[in-house]
């Protein structure tokens, strides 16, 4: 297992050390992994130069934080309802709802373009985060983890006289952080590296998240791989910092969840 992590970190390794580094040394071999002469000058262009790329990280940012957010509420409303809530065809409903996940997004997307399109989306950022804040992975995961919570802890609530909402907001919601913070890290890792949808619905560059900002640095000069290094370290930095805060609980929420194994 050491020698395959060291393997997966090898090209992470490779790009951090590139992007201190000119481009004339940036393929020499054998590899300086510890540059000789580091310089920052790869940064300073990334962030200060003609690129934009401040424009595509807010814009990546923006879209991904209500993304997330949206998702959170929508899934954790619906995951509830499925686990804890009686009501007609309850079952069936939620199986044709899963089974949504065996149609392939690129089949959807001619259709949603046409109405996008049609009511003015296209163009916009909600073309990208509208259809991102509704995921039935999402949907799956809380039922899975609200279906752990007791029934006697709801029917101890609803004797003290508390409605579905409050007992859904006050007593479930909090205990279901562990999965929530699955489907945060998820959810953000996903939309935060999405190059697709941002392709297709986003036409001005003023609107182009960082997967699609990155292009900016192939010229007809040919690509500067120098500064593509060290905005893909910039890129690189929020998904870090997410997992690392929220690892402990990410891997209860997958334990939990009955997604293990």
């Amino acid at each position: 297992m050491l020698v395959l992590g060291v393997m997966v970190l090898i090209p992470f390794f490779w790009m951090i050390s590139s992007s201190f580094k000119i481009q004339a040394d940036l393929f020499k071999y054998p590899i300086n992994w510890i540059p000789k002469n580091p310089i920052l000058s790869n940064y300073e262009e990334v962030w200060g130069g003609k690129y934009k790329f401040a424009l595509f990280y807010w814009n990546s940012a923006k879209i991904t934080f209500f993304t997330v957010v949206g998702s959170i509420i929508t899934s954790s409303l619906a995951g509830f309802a499925f686990a804890k809530l009686n009501f007609k065809g309850r079952d069936f409903i939620f199986l044709m709802y899963l089974a949504t996940m065996i149609i392939p997004a690129q089949v959807l997307l001619v259709p949603r373009f046409i109405l996008f399109d049609r009511i003015g989306l296209v163009n916009t950022h909600w073309a990208v985060i509208l259809p991102g804040i509704f995921t039935v992975f999402g949907t799956f995961l809380m039922r899975q983890f609200f279906s752990t919570i007791p029934n006697e802890l709801l029917e101890a609530a609803k004797v003290d006289g508390a409605g579905f909402f409050r007992i859904y907001w006050q007593i479930c919601l909090p205990l279901t952080k562990p999965a929530i913070v699955t489907l945060l890290i998820l959810t953000f890792t996903w939309h935060w590296n999405e190059y697709e949808n941002p392709l297709i619905f986003l036409r001005s560059s003023e609107l182009f998240t960082l997967p699609i900002g990155l292009s900016s640095f192939v010229d007809e000069y040919g690509a500067n791989y120098s500064l593509i290094m060290a905005a893909s370290v910039s890129a690189l930095l929020p998904l870090i910092i997410v997992v690392a805060i929220f690892q402990r609980f990410f891997v209860e929420g997958i334990a939990s969840s009955g997604l293990k194994g």
